[in-house]
């Protein structure tokens, strides 16, 4: 994802006319007006460029724009409880204590604006980049690599699913957005499973290692 870099600098003395360089008065109006410039429009489109045009950097108000832009929902929908199961409570000889909690309405749950930022990069990534195994995993490397923590996605090449492969087990705020949004890149038709592998394969490792520590993985 190639974020456009702007220049938003504009030296407003060079307007001055040469045979007007003596000018002081128009000068100082000059001055005035580039001062002017800097706080009102460079200092304000920087922060716009921050806070909503990059998505790397953007707030959560400027991920709600993108949110619009890209057709995508910043939150999870939880449906009321089936009215038939019975909350935890006063029931009658207090037996429902013996149940568990229920939800009267529907609410949405929020997420963090770490949560945010990845589903509108998935979602940017969909619609602007082909879902290529090179093209997915290298948008994998970028945003869900963490030192040796990895993930990469295989192509049996049937044209059934795509395997995304975890070598670390994904903390609750990833596992939320697996659960929740089908984003995870793909090609049209193509399935998702996720598999993940934490145990260290028998083999060749770094200097060998793994051929005394470990065995055969499945």
């Amino acid at each position: 994802m190639n974020v456009q870099q702007f220049e938003f600098h504009s030296d407003l003395l060079k307007a001055i006319l040469w045979q007007y360089e003596d000018a002081e008065n128009l000068k100082k109006l000059a001055h005035f007006k580039a001062s002017h410039f800097e706080k009102s429009m460079v200092l304000f489109w920087q922060n716009w460029y921050r806070d909503v045009f990059n998505i790397d950097t953007a707030n959560d108000f400027g991920l709600s724009i993108w949110s619009r832009i890209l057709d995508i929902p910043l939150g999870i929908d939880i449906p009321p409880s089936d009215k038939n199961k019975v909350g935890f409570g006063f029931g009658k000889k207090k037996a429902n204590f013996k149940s568990n909690f229920r939800r009267n309405a529907d609410y949405t749950l929020s997420l963090t604006v770490d949560q945010k930022r990845m589903l509108v990069r998935m979602r940017y990534f969909n619609l602007t980049q082909s879902p290529t195994v090179t093209n997915i995993n290298e948008f994998l490397k970028r945003f869900f690599w963490r030192d040796d923590s990895k993930v990469f996605v295989l192509d049996p090449l049937d044209m059934t699913y795509m395997y995304y492969v975890f070598n670390f087990n994904p903390d609750e705020r990833l596992r939320v957005l697996l659960e929740n949004f089908d984003l995870m890149p793909r090609p049209s038709g193509v399935g998702v499973k996720y598999r993940i592998v934490t145990k260290k394969a028998f083999g060749v490792g770094q200097h060998r290692k793994n051929f005394l520590g470990s065995n055969f993985g499945a």
